[in-house]
C-alpha cells in the first residue's frame, strides 16, 4: 500500500523515528498530529517503536486514526486524505473539545503499540480462565468468536489508558473525556462488536480509580484485569 513516511511535523514529533517525505501534511493531518504531539512525546520516553505513517491515497471511509505493526515497529497510520468521514467521530462536539479528543485517541492508538512491544498482544493475565468456546459450534465459529474477544480486550485496556493519560494531563476535563468515549461505543453495538468496552468504562466513571505515580499504562491494567471476567 503506497504511503508516505514524514520526517518531522512539528517540534514535539522531531523525536520520533520516521523517515523522509517531501509531501506537505494537509491541515487536518496538521491538526491530528499537533493535537496528539505530546502523548507522542511521552511514548519516545518510553522507548516505543513508533514511526508516522500518512495514507496519501483517497480511502473512502476508512479509520482516520490506527496503529500497526511491521517488522518489530508500531505504526501510527493517518488515513485522512479523500476521506470525508474522518472527523465524523467529532462532529458533536463544539471546536474547543475537538483537540482533546485527538489526544484520547492517540493515547489508545499509544496503548496499543505498548502491549505490542511488551509482547503482550492478545494474553491475559495469568491465572485468568478464559470461556472455553462452545464445542458444537464450527471450528471457523469458534475462531472468529475468541478473535473477537482477542481484539475487545485489546481495546478495552487502550480505552482505559486513554482515559488514564487524559486523568493525568487534563484531570479537569476527565468528565468529558469519559463522557464522549462512552458515547462512541455506546453508538456502535451493533458495527463494532469487538470495540464494545463497556465493560471496563464501567470501572472508570470516576477519574480517580486510576492511581497517581504509575504509568498510564500501569494504572489501566489494573481495572483491565477487573473488567475482564465481565466481558468475557
Amino acid at each position: 500500500m503506497p504511503k508516505l513516511i514524514l520526517r518531522s511535523v512539528s517540534a514535539a514529533l522531531l523525536c520520533l523515528p520516521v523517515f523522509a517525505s517531501a509531501a506537505p501534511l494537509t491541515d487536518v493531518e496538521t491538526r491530528w498530529l499537533q493535537a496528539g504531539a505530546s502523548v507522542l512525546a511521552y511514548a519516545k520516553q518510553q522507548q516505543l517503536p513508533i514511526d508516522i505513517i500518512v495514507q496519501p491515497q483517497a480511502q473512502p471511509g476508512a479509520v482516520p486514526l490506527a496503529m500497526g505493526f511491521d517488522g518489530g515497529r508500531c505504526k501510527l497510520v493517518l488515513t485522512m486524505r479523500g476521506n470525508p468521514a474522518a472527523e465524523d467521530v467529532l462532529q458533536a462536539l463544539p471546536a474547543a473539545q475537538r483537540a482533546l479528543m485527538i489526544e484520547a485517541m492517540t493515547a489508545h492508538e499509544v496503548a496499543h503499540c505498548w502491549r505490542y512491544a511488551q509482547g503482550a498482544w492478545h494474553s491475559v493475565p495469568s491465572g485468568f480462565q478464559q470461556r472455553t468456546p462452545e464445542a458444537a459450534l464450527p471450528p471457523e465459529i469458534q475462531k472468529l468468536s475468541q478473535e473477537l474477544r482477542d481484539t475487545r480486550r485489546e481495546e478495552g485496556y487502550a480505552d482505559l489508558v486513554a482515559l488514564a493519560w487524559m486523568r493525568g494531563a487534563h484531570p479537569e476535563q476527565y468528565g468529558q473525556v469519559y463522557a464522549w468515549l462512552q458515547q462512541v461505543r455506546a453508538a456502535q453495538p451493533d458495527s463494532h462488536v469487538s470495540h464494545d468496552t463497556g465493560a471496563w468504562l464501567a470501572l472508570a466513571a470516576d477519574g480517580a480509580v486510576f492511581s497517581e505515580g504509575a504509568t498510564p499504562f500501569e494504572q489501566a491494567r489494573a481495572l483491565w484485569k477487573q473488567g475482564l471476567a465481565a466481558a468475557e
